[in-house]
């Protein structure tokens, strides 16, 4: 049976802070172990560093001031952005959503550099320290999950009654996750929250205590390497996420991540009715996001066809 080759890690393959030391403001510029960088987007980078004490973990989101922007401007969206994600993250935790838990900001950030070499001093930007959500990415435990089976399916020895029993187990564990996401994201529509960006790549899977957990690996199955989709769902980026009571608004938070699925996932895509099913019966106001959906993915499909 060939060994399924797992995907590099993200936080390995990414340079740590000791690389660009003076890209965070401080306090950061001095602690140690220094922040290693975990992820890197338009507006914000991620780091894992510690909160306190080296024995909390917990995420940093840093926004680095945009020396294009007018000051004015940018202090001002700076301020507003790391506010809405933190109220909305504390909505959230509040009513029983499962995100990461607020630890601190500062959305001014202080200064950075002087001047030296005769160029002013400039604003860092802002920052906001989140919980630390152990476990992986659902996009990436999808990845593993579909790779392993992928090559025990290939696994000349295997009589076919077995592979149709695997495939049988291999869907039932499938459905289940994806009926999680359904109602992780049904509880968030029920208060008020839309995501703006929900994929894949913006849920993780929080492993269930006792399972264990291979560091910057895989969340193994007791029986050797495979991956359990065992867990809870935990929503993090909320960077473009709104309070809004709009059908609409929920309608197209389920198209793109039905769409997520399609473009990164499509062995899977057609299980995303699970996830509308569980969506259906954790949020009251389903029925009419649901129909609010037909809309939007008729809209997308007329726009996909004139281009």
């Amino acid at each position: 049976m060939t060994t399924p080759t797992a995907p590099p890690d993200l936080a390995n393959s990414l340079p740590s802070l000791s690389t660009y030391p003076h890209i965070l403001p401080p306090p950061f510029t001095h602690t140690e172990p220094p922040p290693s960088l975990v992820a890197q987007g338009a507006e914000a980078l991620l780091f894992r560093t510690h909160f306190l004490t080296p024995n909390y973990p917990c995420a940093l989101k840093y926004r680095p001031s945009k020396p294009y922007r007018h000051p004015i401007l940018d202090v001002r969206l700076t301020r507003h952005r790391i506010l809405s994600e933190a109220r909305i993250l504390v909505k959230c935790r509040r009513e029983g959503v499962s995100v990461p838990g607020v630890l601190a900001l500062d959305w001014e950030g202080g200064q950075l550099g002087g001047k030296e070499g005769g160029r002013a001093a400039r604003r860092s930007g802002g920052w906001m320290m989140m919980e630390w959500v152990e476990g992986e990415t659902v996009r990436r435990i999808l990845d593993q999950f579909l790779l392993f089976w992928r090559s025990t399916g290939d696994d000349e020895s295997r009589s076919s009654e077995g592979k149709v029993q695997e495939q049988g187990a291999q869907n039932e564990e499938l459905e289940h996750l994806m009926m999680k996401i359904g109602k992780a994201v049904g509880r968030m529509h029920d208060i008020g929250v839309v995501h703006g960006d929900l994929t894949s790549s913006n849920l993780m899977l929080r492993p269930t205590p006792g399972l264990p957990l291979v560091q910057h690996d895989s969340i193994a199955d007791v029986d050797g390497g495979r991956p359990s989709l065992e867990g809870d769902i935990v929503l993090i980026d909320f960077g473009l996420a709104a309070q809004s009571v709009h059908d609409e608004d929920k309608a197209v938070d389920l198209y793109v991540l039905e769409r997520a699925f399609g473009s990164t996932h499509p062995t899977v895509e057609g299980l995303f009715s699970q996830v509308l099913k569980a969506y259906g019966e954790s949020y009251r106001g389903s029925h009419v996001v649901l129909k609010k959906l037909e809309d939007v993915r008729m809209r997308g499909r007329k726009r996909s066809m004139i281009g």
